[in-house]
């Protein structure tokens, strides 16, 4: 990641020594190694992280999905990462021109030399902030990607549960269908009145419209899902059982707010620096040339020091509450979906239930209506009921799908922490 630069000390000097660069280049976009050669213990918790995922149709879908990733929060990183890198060299001294006119109106072109001996832990804290800016970049990418994959597996899931409910719907047609030539025939044999006839061809409109929805709404979502894979996904259908989604990860939320945290201690503290002494030196190369030892307050002593300083203070507390804050938030919406997910658990076992009942029910009127004791659109109402339950129990297996999904996707686990 980045490039390894090597300064020369002749470089410094000016004079005529070459800059070695070597850039090579790594498959990943998460490297734990930071610019001062430490391991940031974020990043490998982010790499080791593994995915829900591991075979069937999931990872299909993931795998399409982020091959045609155009990875912007990728390029973001890489910035931080190099923004790093040059943070790393502030501590070397500045080389800067300097023209001046003179007296004689002639020009004076010099080169100052200027090399920090005291700065209160400026210059350090500069390059923790480029660090932290680093592991809030990594964060914002593990984010990044995990969305991209539940955004896609959520469009696959609304496809495969529109398709599913038509499907039941058009199991039934054929019987609706026969169920209105009856009543027609009936209704043109005097036996029943228009009215019965009406309210069978109403249910068999409504099944047709509810057909059409559905495969609408699968198609438009299959179409959503084409536009950001790399490959076809049609041949693709079926739910996987994924694993535990949580583990022992933390939510990536409180990840990047903790990485946030740790970004703005650091900008305090070179602000905090600022309003103290510091120590440099300079030097003039060049017509007139010397050196100089340099005292100053680069933020002054202005009246609104006191408030300043107080404000410093406040932003490291800010972000201890910040912190304290998202993780209340994750676990609530943590607390939610497990809520929702137990919910659909229990309401997929009493479906089963009220669609056998339902059959039971189907099937007792049929065999009235055979023996003249119910009517066409007693039994009719009932069909419905049946049809409307099975309907009810496909929505909730791909409600359940999708809630367990939606849990990895806030612990970061839809994706291999080494293949993002």
């Amino acid at each position: 990641m980045g490039e390894d630069i090597v300064s020369r000390a002749g470089n410094l000097l000016g004079t005529n020594e070459e800059i070695a660069t070597d850039a090579p280049q790594s498959t990943a976009a998460l490297e734990g190694e930071l610019s001062n050669g430490e391991r940031s213990e974020l990043i490998d918790a982010l790499l080791n992280r593994r995915s829900v995922i591991s075979s069937g149709p999931y990872a299909q879908v993931s795998s399409s999905v982020l091959a045609a990733n155009s990875r912007a929060a990728e390029a973001e990183l890489r910035a931080a990462m190099l923004r790093a890198e040059a943070r790393e060299l502030n501590w070397l001294p500045t080389l800067g021109p300097t023209i001046s006119l003179n007296s004689l109106g002639s020009i004076v072109a010099n080169l100052v030399v200027e090399q920090t001996l005291f700065d209160n832990g400026a210059k350090r804290s500069e390059r923790e902030f480029a660090r932290a800016d680093v592991e809030v970049a990594a964060v914002a990418l593990a984010q990044d990607t995990n969305d991209r994959v539940y955004q896609a597996l959520d469009l696959y899931l609304t496809a495969q549960a529109s398709e599913a409910r038509a499907a039941v719907n058009e199991g039934g047609m054929a019987r609706m269908e026969r169920f209105e030539y009856v009543m027609s025939e009936r209704v043109n044999a005097g036996i029943n009145d228009r009215a019965d006839l009406q309210l069978v061809q109403q249910k068999l409109t409504q099944m047709r419209s509810d057909v059409l929805e559905d495969r609408e709404a699968a198609s438009s979502a299959r179409a959503e899902l084409a536009a950001m894979s790399a490959t076809s996904l049609d041949g693709v259908s079926g739910i996987d059982t994924i694993s535990d989604p949580a583990g022992t990860s933390q939510p990536l939320d409180v990840m990047k707010v903790e990485a946030e945290g740790t970004r703005g201690m650091a900008e305090a503290r070179a602000l905090q620096a600022g309003y103290s002494p510091s120590v440099s030196a300079t030097g003039l190369i060049g017509e007139g040339g010397g050196a100089g030892i340099d005292v100053g307050i680069p933020n002054g002593l202005g009246f609104g020091r006191r408030a300043d300083m107080a404000a410093i203070d406040a932003m490291g507390q800010a972000a201890e509450l910040q912190v304290a804050e998202q993780r209340e938030d994750s676990n609530r919406e943590v607390a939610a979906i497990e809520g929702q997910i137990t919910s659909l658990r229990r309401q997929q076992s009493n479906i089963q239930t009220i669609i056998s009942q339902a059959n039971d029910n189907y099937t007792l009127f049929e065999e009235q209506l055979r023996a003249g004791q119910r009517t066409v659109p007693e039994v009719v109402g009932v069909f419905r009921t049946k049809l409307d339950a099975e309907r009810d129990a496909v929505a909730l297996r791909y409600d359940l799908a999708r809630q367990e999904l939606k849990l990895a996707r806030i612990y970061g686990t839809l994706v291999d922490g080494e293949d993002i």
